[in-house]
């Protein structure tokens, strides 16, 4: 379990976390698999779209190095809208976290760690006016490196100017809980996105939920 006196900030992944949208990608995927006689379309492309977000931060972070960010960051946002991931103003929050927050953010201080842009990361906090409830948003242009690496979680626990030991990372990937563990963060883990147990428990988690909501009986 996790001590609630040993976290001062709570930090959020968005797909899969705060977002409900793993589940769209996964079935438009699937429709398409399906077509083609792949066996197990909805296993495989989960499997699949979970297996292409190592990669996928990789490549925009050699392309922010290299200076081609625009021209691939464009293709990126194609591939994400082919993988079925909603649009502006379409966003889905996920059961219960409105809640969630109301109650979060009278004891701890929130922020968003993702690799969405920063331009759809702020459309869906306007979308459900979650703006306030978040003290910082780290995006994909916020740092050079993105999950797994550590860089976006400590950006946002030094913006916060805290420790990035009292910080709590929330994500549903594997991707964020190595993240989480490499920057020195809490890695809380849900089952609510693309992450199972297993992979989850192999990633570092120090604690995994089922839903994201269930964090508000954890810390409070």
């Amino acid at each position: 379990m996790i001590d609630q006196a040993s976290i001062d900030a709570v930090l959020f992944d968005l797909d899969g976390t705060l977002m409900d949208t793993d589940d769209q990608a996964v079935e438009t995927l699937a429709k398409l698999l399906k077509r083609l006689r792949i066996r197990q379309p909805l296993q495989t492309a989960r499997s699949l779209i979970l297996a292409s977000e190592p990669p996928g931060n990789a490549l925009i972070t050699l392309v922010d190095m290299v200076g081609l960010d625009t021209t691939l960051i464009r293709f990126t946002d194609r591939l994400r809208r082919w993988r079925g991931l909603r649009t502006q103003a379409n966003y889905r929050l996920i059961a219960g976290a409105e809640d969630m927050l109301a109650h979060l953010r009278q004891r701890y201080r929130l922020g968003i760690v993702t690799t969405r842009s920063l331009r759809e990361a702020r459309a869906f906090l306007t979308q459900y006016d979650l703006q306030d409830a978040f003290e910082v948003v780290v995006t994909r242009e916020s740092t050079w490196r993105l999950k797994p690496h550590p860089s976006p979680i400590r950006l946002a626990a030094q913006l916060m100017g805290v420790p990035i030991e009292r910080c709590a990372m929330v994500g549903d990937t594997t991707v964020d809980m190595k993240s989480a563990r490499r920057a020195g963060a809490i890695a809380v883990g849900v089952l609510c996105g693309f992450g199972d147990r297993a992979s989850l428990e192999q990633a570092g988690a120090n604690i995994i939920l089922e839903h994201t909501s269930e964090i508000v009986s954890l810390l409070t």
